[in-house]
């Protein structure tokens, strides 16, 4: 869906799925736990706290959308868990690896810790009347090496809406997050406000044991503000977390300098510097050069009878995966 220049976040698609590293210090505590049922919920818990950044006022802006061949690399640097200690170290790599359809692969690792995440998202947007919507359709797989677990789950789709007066967006979604091998499994639902009433950006969900049927969790807020997780059982602990008082660590990007032309923030840079200026028919001129040039490159493919290769992921029966991963790290994604 092509949107006017004025409404673009100044930012590829690449670059915005790196909002759910925001708490990396909360990501890399999971595999650290050693309950299964204490990591599960270390996990949806860290899902649903990664929602809130990048989104701040809920304003809708939409992206870039990255043209094939587009990268984006980052890092995030979690201090050691003692004085002196080294800090750990997070790094993302995300590649747009087709454009008919658009699908973007991204992956996350955490060698220290032993943790693995890789997904490929294929965006598909519709207007709805006065709002537009994105499904993000696709498979996000977290793996713990350190006890073999793989967690599944999706993301939810995202809606602006009032597009043609004042933007905001909001999520709407039900995802499934499952954990196989121990039997755990999360429904959550992204709640869209009704006509009349309701609350904007409401959250519900429940963690249960399916082999036992028992709920170990219940979760009830909004995902810009706070979340009430609820622990039944003997003594129905409840805690309360505030996403607005969280830590947020800043990601690391080499400087524009040192970035390959594909790299997101340099191949976009014009763009972006023409926004910042607010020179909107400059900012749409260098926007269209670019949709050019996927044009072009796109017919001389077809021409040569060649399809893109991609740099960091290989496509393995539907599934991009990072390019050192093994085939089978895919399986449970395409359930």
């Amino acid at each position: 869906v092509v949107l006017p220049t004025f409404v673009l976040e100044k930012r590829s698609l690449l670059e915005l799925f790196t909002d759910c590293m925001a708490h990396p210090d909360m990501f890399i505590k999971i595999t650290s736990l050693r309950d299964p049922e204490a990591r599960f919920l270390a996990v949806m818990e860290w899902y649903l706290l990664s929602f809130h950044s990048g989104r701040l006022g809920t304003s809708a802006k939409k992206p870039y959308n990255p043209i094939i061949g587009e990268t984006f690399h980052c890092s995030w640097h979690v201090p050691g868990s003692y004085d002196h200690a080294k800090d750990i170290l997070l790094t993302y790599t995300a590649e747009q690896v087709s454009h008919h359809p658009p699908v973007t692969a991204f992956y996350v690792e955490c060698p220290e810790k032993r943790i693995k995440m890789n997904s490929s998202i294929y965006t598909k947007s519709k207007f709805l009347g006065m709002s537009m919507g994105v499904s993000m359709i696709g498979k996000v797989l977290l793996h713990l090496a350190n006890h073999d677990e793989d967690y599944v789950f999706s993301l939810p789709s995202a809606y602006a809406r009032s597009i043609l007066t004042v933007p905001w967006v909001e999520l709407g979604d039900k995802i499934q997050m499952t954990c196989e091998s121990t039997g755990y499994a999360a429904t959550i639902v992204f709640h869209t406000k009704p006509f009349f009433g309701g609350k904007l950006h409401h959250v519900s969900a429940e963690a249960k044991n399916q082999k036992t049927g028992k709920v170990i969790c219940k979760v009830v807020g909004e995902w810009n503000a706070t979340f009430q997780f609820t622990y039944p059982g003997s003594r129905n602990d409840t805690k309360i977390i505030d996403v607005n008082t969280l830590k947020v660590y800043l990601k690391h990007v080499r400087p524009l300098e040192k970035q390959r032309e594909y790299e997101s923030r340099r191949l976009w840079h014009d763009v972006t510097e023409a926004l910042s200026k607010h020179d909107m028919e400059r900012a749409t001129e260098f926007k269209m050069n670019l949709e050019s040039i996927q044009r072009e490159e796109e017919q001389r493919r077809r021409e040569l009878r060649v399809e893109y290769e991609a740099k960091f992921f290989r496509n393995v029966n539907g599934v991009w995966l990072y390019k050192t991963l093994p085939d089978s790290f895919g399986v449970d994604a395409k359930k």
